[in-house]
């Protein structure tokens, strides 16, 4: 029989409900070296934007750089913005107890939500990527926050892209789950509402902010009110 994780001993199931998790209706994924030369001042600059259109939750989402650049991305973003800001990093739940952030979000291939768990403890916001409604199901039941499900559609963030699954895709995986649910993959100011509609909590974006960080972030907030 496998030692149970200490940091969730006590709880009676994986698919207990946890502490309630208000996801807010955008999930903005700052990529750095999608943002101008990549310097350090123009990122934190980007995001203090986002904050000024009026989003609460950040993920950092730097696949290309090491261990010590997200280190040092993630914590001037922490210094920078405001305490009140949720900040997520992406595929590393050591960081994310490193720099102090508030989460981690793992994807199909990091390591597992429980050892993910494991790591950032009981009170840290956990979120995974899933690809289809049986993905978001099997996720639902582990020691999880959200999840994430996609590509919703065609998008060119992403290398490598796992099969389109469309707003049905979202019904789907809605039906599925009771976790809060970001949708993410072409998610734009033209299609959003239809997301949110079909089921999904939250969106997730990344290109579609690039532009006017602070102008888009508002735009999307008003139209998913």
């Amino acid at each position: 029989m496998s030692p149970e994780l200490p940091a969730l001993k006590g709880r009676p199931s994986p698919s207990a409900p946890r502490n309630p998790f208000f996801l807010p209706p955008l999930y903005p994924i700052l990529v750095p070296s999608r943002i101008g030369s990549g310097g350090l001042a123009e990122i934190c600059g980007f995001a203090r934007e986002l904050v000024a259109g009026g989003t609460t939750l950040i993920q950092l989402g730097e696949k290309q750089a090491s261990a010590k650049e997200i280190l040092r991305l993630a914590r001037e973003l922490r210094r920078v913005l405001p305490a009140e800001i949720k900040l997520i990093v992406n595929d590393r739940a050591d960081l994310a107890v490193a720099v102090q952030a508030d989460g981690v979000h793992v994807g199909e291939d990091d390591i597992p939500p429980e050892a993910a768990r494991q790591i950032v403890g009981p009170n840290r916001i956990l979120g995974v990527s899933t690809h289809n409604p049986e993905q978001t199901e099997k996720a639902s039941q582990s020691f999880v926050d959200y999840v994430a499900i996609g590509p919703v559609f065609n998008t060119t963030s992403k290398n490598n892209l796992d099969p389109v699954i469309g707003l049905e895709g979202v019904r789907r995986a809605r039906a599925r789950t009771q976790r809060p649910l970001v949708a993410i993959g072409g998610i734009t100011l033209q299609n959003c509402q239809s997301v949110i509609r079909s089921g999904a909590d939250s969106v997730a974006v990344i290109s579609e902010l690039l532009g006017d960080p602070r102008k888009t972030t508002a735009d999307f907030l008003l139209k998913m009110r």
